[in-house]
This record gives C-alpha cells, sequence and structure tokens, in this order.
C-alpha cells in the first residue's frame, strides 16, 4: 500500500548528485525504479530521476521489514530512500553512469506509489513504435533521452532571455485572440459567446502587435511566443508551435542579422562551447536557388547545380534542346563517389525525382573501373558530352545527375536529390553546423491559377529600395529586405525590415489586389497607427522547436515538445480534438453539420 511522505521526508539531493565526496553522508532520495536486481541475501535497486541513475543496496543487515519492502518492488515504482553514502568497491564500480561508485546503503524505505507494468520499457532510444510512445506520453518522458531534450530546451529558452535582455529587449507578451490575419496559413478560429457569430484567430504570430510596439516606443521587444497555424504537418512543423520572437526600431537589415547571429553565436559557444568566430555565410536569394537549387540550401556538402543550357540548347537531343527553347533549363549536379549506386538505386533516384514533378532523370555513371553507362550520352554528339563532363567536373567515380524542365522544377528536384544522395552517402553528420544567411528574397509571387500576386512573406515587408521603381511595371523582379537564417538545410528563422511608409504600404496593397476599403477593414489599425509617426524597424522570429531541434542534431521537432500533435494535427493522448457539449455549442450560436467522410 502506497505511504504517504511526512514533514520529515524532505528530499536532501537528486540522484545523479551524488558521488564519492559525499560517502559517509545521511541522505534522502526520491524516484522512480528503472530495475531491481534480487540477489537472495542481496537487493539492489536503482533509483531514477531528471538527473540520472543511483544505486540503493539492501543485504543481510537491513532491518527485514525494509528488506521485504525492496523484494516486492518493482520497475516504475515510486520511492523515498534514505540511506547512507558508501563506496561499491574497487570491483564493483559502474564507469558507465556519474554515480557508479558509490550507492546508498538504505535503513528507511517508502514506497509513494506502485506501478503497473509500462506498455514499454522506460530505457534510452526505446525501440518502441511513436504512435505508442505518443498514446503514453507521460511515460515516454520518463525516458533518459527525452528528458534530456526537454531539459535542453529549457535552457536554451534561458540563454535566449539573457541574450536578449542583455541586448536591451523588452519581454512583452501580446494576446492570444487576435483579428483573424488574411494572406497567411489558414487561421485557428475561436468563436465568440458575447459577440455571437463572431471569432477570434489564434495568432499565427505576433506579427502586426510587435510592430505596433515599434510604433508605441519600446524600440526593442522580445517574446517566447506560442504560435498556431491550421496547415498540414511535416517533421518540422506543428500546428502549435513557439517562437524566440523579435523586433527593433531604427534598424537597417545588416543591424537585425548581426544582432540575431550574435545570439546564434552565443548559444553554441554556451551549449556546445563551439565558438563561430567568423561572419556567417550571406548569399543572395538567386544564387542559392541557382547553386543550391533551394532557398535553405545545406552547404555541408557540394554537389552544386550547374546550368547546361547553354552546351545543350542547340543540340539534336529534343529532350533538351526543346526544354531551352521553352523557356526552361537543363541543369545537372555531379555524385562524387555516386558511381558505387546500382541501376536500381539510380532508378530510385528517378522515382524520387519525379514526386517533384521532373518528367525524368538523366545519369552519366562513371565507375573507377569498367565502361561509362549513361541514359543521354549516345543522343549527343561528343562536344556535347565532353563539355557537360567538363562543366560538371566529372571523373571516375563520379555520378552525373541531369534535370530539363521548368525552372521551379529543376530547382526543386535537383534541390532535393543533391541532399537525398548526400544522406544516403552518409555526408549530413548532425553535430556539424553551417550556418548561412539567404537574403534578397523575391518580394512577391505569382500564382498561375488565382492569377494574382502574393506576398512571398507577408504583405509587411518592405521592398528594395532600388526594386520600387518595379512595383508598377514589373511587380514579380522586387526583391525585399528580407533574410532567413539557415542551419544544415533548415530555415531556423526569418525576418525583414518592414514598410513604414504609408505610400509604399497602400502600393503594396494595391499590387496585392486589395482595394483601400479592404484594407482598410484588414488592416486599419496599423494604417491608422501609422499616421502617428513610425521608425523604420525590422526583426525576425526563430522557430523555438527546430532550434532547439537542430542544436541537438535531431531531425523531429516532436522530440523537444512535450506534448506534440500526430501528421493528423491530433493528439494520442488526450483523444484531442473532441466532440463539444451541445449545450456549449448552442451557446456559441455553433450549429456542427456532417460531412461525406473523404478519407
Amino acid at each position: 500500500m502506497a505511504q504517504l511522505l511526512s514533514e520529515k521526508d524532505k528530499r536532501t539531493c537528486y540522484c545523479a548528485e551524488l558521488s564519492a565526496k559525499n560517502i559517509g553522508e545521511h541522505v534522502t532520495v526520491m524516484g522512480w525504479v528503472q530495475r531491481q536486481r534480487d540477489l537472495g541475501s542481496l537487493i539492489f535497486i536503482d533509483l531514477r530521476d531528471r538527473t540520472g541513475v543511483v544505486q540503493l543496496a539492501f543485504d543481510d543487515t537491513t532491518e527485514k521489514e525494509i528488506f521485504d519492502t525492496a523484494f516486492t518492488i518493482r520497475g516504475e515504482f515510486v520511492l523515498c530512500a534514505k540511506g547512507v553514502v558508501r563506496s561499491r568497491g574497487e570491483a564493483a564500480i559502474n564507469k558507465n553512469i556519474p554515480t557508479g561508485e558509490i550507492e546508498i546503503y538504505v535503513d528507511e524505505l517508502k514506497v509513494l506509489s506502485a506501478a503497473a507494468t509500462p506498455p514499454f520499457e522506460i530505457v534510452e532510444n526505446s525501440p518502441v513504435r511513436p504512435e505508442v510512445r505518443l498514446k503514453h506520453r507521460y511515460l515516454d518522458l520518463r525516458r533518459p533521452d527525452m528528458q534530456r531534450n526537454i531539459l535542453a530546451r529549457s535552457r536554451i529558452t534561458k540563454l535566449a532571455r539573457d541574450y536578449y535582455a542583455e541586448n536591451g529587449f523588452v519581454d512583452i507578451e501580446t494576446p492570444s485572440l487576435c483579428k483573424p490575419t488574411p494572406e497567411g496559413a489558414r487561421d485557428y478560429l475561436v468563436p465568440s459567446r458575447v459577440h455571437p457569430g463572431k471569432f477570434y484567430a489564434l495568432p499565427q504570430s505576433p506579427q502586426l502587435y510587435k510592430q505596433l510596439l515599434m510604433v508605441s516606443g519600446f524600440d526593442r521587444y522580445f517574446q517566447i511566443a506560442r504560435c498556431f497555424r491550421d496547415e498540414d504537418l511535416r517533421a518540422d512543423r506543428q500546428p502549435e508551435f513557439t517562437q524566440i520572437d523579435t523586433e527593433m526600431s531604427f534598424v537597417t537589415a545588416d543591424e537585425v542579422m548581426r544582432m540575431h547571429e550574435g545570439f546564434l553565436k552565443f548559444l553554441f559557444r554556451e551549449f556546445h562551447g563551439i565558438d563561430f568566430k567568423e561572419d556567417f555565410i550571406r548569399m543572395p536569394y538567386a544564387e542559392a536557388m541557382d547553386r543550391f537549387g533551394s532557398d535553405k540550401p545545406d552547404i555541408r556538402f557540394g554537389f552544386e547545380l550547374k546550368n547546361l543550357s547553354d552546351i545543350v540548347k542547340d543540340s539534336e537531343f529534343k529532350v533538351f534542346s526543346g526544354t531551352v527553347a521553352a523557356g526552361g533549363s537543363v541543369r545537372g549536379i555531379n555524385i562524387k563517389g555516386g558511381a558505387k549506386f546500382s541501376r536500381k538505386e539510380i532508378d530510385a533516384l528517378t522515382e524520387y525525382a519525379k514526386t517533384y514533378k521532373a518528367k525524368g532523370l538523366a545519369y552519366l555513371k562513371w565507375p573507377e573501373t569498367g565502361d561509362i553507362t549513361s541514359s543521354y550520352a549516345k543522343f549527343l554528339s561528343d562536344a556535347e558530352n565532353e563539355a557537360i563532363k567538363a562543366r560538371l567536373e566529372a571523373e571516375a567515380g563520379d555520378l552525373l545527375l541531369i534535370v530539363a524542365d521548368r525552372d521551379a522544377v529543376v530547382f526543386d528536384s535537383l534541390g532535393a536529390l543533391r541532399c537525398h544522395c548526400a544522406d544516403k552517402l552518409g555526408l549530413l553528420d548532425p553535430m556539424d553546423f553551417r550556418f548561412l544567411w539567404v537574403t534578397e528574397f523575391p518580394l512577391l509571387e505569382y500564382d498561375e491559377e488565382d492569377g494574382r500576386f502574393y506576398a512571398k512573406h507577408h504583405p509587411f515587408t518592405s521592398p528594395m529600395d532600388e526594386d520600387l521603381p518595379y512595383l508598377d511595371s514589373d511587380p514579380a523582379r522586387v526583391r525585399a529586405k528580407a533574410y532567413d537564417i539557415v542551419l544544415n538545410g533548415t530555415e531556423l528563422g526569418g525576418g525583414s525590415i518592414r514598410i513604414h511608409n504609408s505610400e509604399i504600404q497602400s502600393k503594396m496593397f494595391s499590387v496585392l489586389g486589395l482595394s483601400p476599403e479592404e484594407a482598410q477593414n484588414k488592416f486599419g489599425y496599423l494604417l491608422d497607427a501609422f499616421r502617428y509617426g513610425v521608425p523604420p524597424h525590422g526583426g525576425l522570429a526563430f522557430g523555438l522547436d527546430r532550434l532547439v531541434a537542430l542544436t541537438l542534431g535531431l531531425t523531429d521537432i516532436r522530440d523537444v515538445m512535450a506534448f506534440p500533435k500526430v501528421q493528423n494535427a491530433s493528439e494520442l493522448m488526450t483523444q484531442c480534438p473532441s466532440e463539444a457539449d451541445p449545450a456549449a455549442l448552442t451557446e456559441l450560436c455553433i450549429a456542427v453539420t456532417e460531412t461525406e467522410d473523404t478519407e
């Protein structure tokens, strides 16, 4: 039967805080049983808390009632143990744990809670299906690796607060119930009981509030902000997530980037002992796409894209020349060491490229020994073939991969292929941290289906000064004062200098197809505030979940979140979302209608 803690049962230390220097001390520890070992006249219990494990010892000199209790204890029981720290002896030292030199000889033991047999073993890197882990997340979070992740997240959050406070940022909370946001992802809507038929939205970001704080004169704003977006999930996306959110007044893009680069250098110095002395690389968007086929390039390896269009534009091979004539391009990458891939693996690469809308994948395999094999070489002249090899710097051992299509398809497919092949070749060391800034993004994106422009980032991003004349004549040509910080092929954060000129803001709304009346209806509070003097300002937000995951060398942000959602935005543990009480819906003036199940 479970026993109660008394006022005398004060924990004196955590399990893994004990060492040889504590020998002879009488201590009280509390935690969960990792395992119990019954050796007849000896019983050992490994007791675990968030710091680690310590061994409890019982022998034939232990009081019988305590020894009998220890005999009945099983895994995950919760204990309070008191006793004297003693040496294990040279022969019994466990060098795999920090407390391996000592044990606690128990003279008082309380079972605070018994435990059923858990659905999986509470051990590091437990080989259990993700859905089982998430169903029993409270057990999953007991595992040492998960506890380290969550504790690391806490530490990184504190380091962020320390850095930004030291640099004059004011920590300000913004509302979680706000006006629905157009021109973004889907909002999560919250019905209002007091205002029937009207809705709040959960914030996709604190964007407009933090701009208004700059109008308010706070100059430097900071917040660990919860954000919500109703969008499809991926490994690095969740419907609710956390941002390290900032904004600064009277700054240029260079100043914003230097401030936040300083945070990343501070974080990695404090957390990993890595001192980045050089400035992070800065790369314009156009260069990133041309060299890497991605606006978040992974620069841990080569395999850069090369444009072959000038070589094949007059070729008799119409797959290549016809693509160039139609306004597309022919580009290739050299997978160094890729000649080891079998024909089956190359066929799989072709199918992989097709998932990015490529119609096909041309290849040339140049093995260390034996003949070159190619899917395209026989259709080209000797001069064209040699020119392609030279452009791609091919040599024995290499695999050349070529895509001919619209630029967007070529970039997407080859950009993904270079990373996919690097992964297959074991080139992606998660602890090899390579940062870079991507700058000068397009301000706008044109949607063929809707026949209109959309903001690449958001409608409040400032155009580059020299591109302002093109807002009327050639909007697609306009670059933005926007910047993303990228780590190992993942966007860690992004931001921009904001529009603070009302005329430019009105012009931006017009290019996006918003009439003055629509702009006033949707953003009137911001436009009204801008009438009263607004400083030049800009900011950036880091995805905290991604930042923590990448800092720890992880690929799935669910491993650094306490209670994440799964692919369909549900939570397996609490079984949410769930149906609402009909009375509550009536009070909110909401009727639920049945729809045909399309799954």
